[in-house]
């Protein structure tokens, strides 16, 4: 756990596109406030795996929305009752029910249609905000934290030099 933080810190100080980490964020909203085993959380692993995230954001998001996710589930299950109750919408949820494969995504479960739809309304609000922290973060952090007098004093002694030479011959990974 701490050296997925750590690989999270690098990468947040390092050249990795911001969106790139709000996209993390994002993809690990959606697994950790969705219930695990479902379609669509097999077909959002293979996005965060077969995009260029990053995998420990994405992993530490995951873990806090589960965490969050048991808070908030009486939400989902008013919101998927509500839709799958509404008069408007009973064809499409029958239509869905009578498809083998519609079935597999089990939508007609009200925490899972409550709680992916909760994720497709909030991702154009978490996406930009995951944006703009790590913007924030950047600019005002880490500047901060590196004009500290012991910052400078470590990054000056040798064995930070040979920290440096080395974790960059191993790729950069801590």
């Amino acid at each position: 756990m701490l050296s997925m933080l750590a690989r999270l810190f690098k990468a947040l100080n390092a050249e990795t596109s911001p969106w790139a980490l709000a996209w993390a964020f994002v993809l690990g909203m959606f697994m950790g406030l969705t219930p695990l085993f479902s379609l669509h959380n097999v077909i959002i692993l293979f996005l965060a795996l077969s995009l260029r995230i990053n995998l420990s954001g994405f992993i530490l998001a995951w873990l806090f929305f589960s965490g969050l996710a048991y808070l908030i589930d009486p939400l989902f299950d008013w919101i998927g009752e509500s839709l799958l109750l509404a008069p408007a919408l009973e064809p499409l949820w029958v239509s869905l029910y009578e498809n083998p494969l519609a079935r597999l995504f089990q939508y007609n479960h009200t925490i899972t249609l409550g709680s992916f739809v909760f994720c497709l309304l909030i991702t154009p609000i978490w996406a930009p905000v995951a944006y703009k922290l790590i913007v924030t973060y950047r600019s005002r952090v880490k500047a901060w934290f590196d004009r500290l007098r012991f910052v400078q004093v470590i990054k000056g002694t040798k064995f930070f030099a040979m920290y440096q030479k080395v974790s960059g011959l191993r790729g950069g990974s801590l």
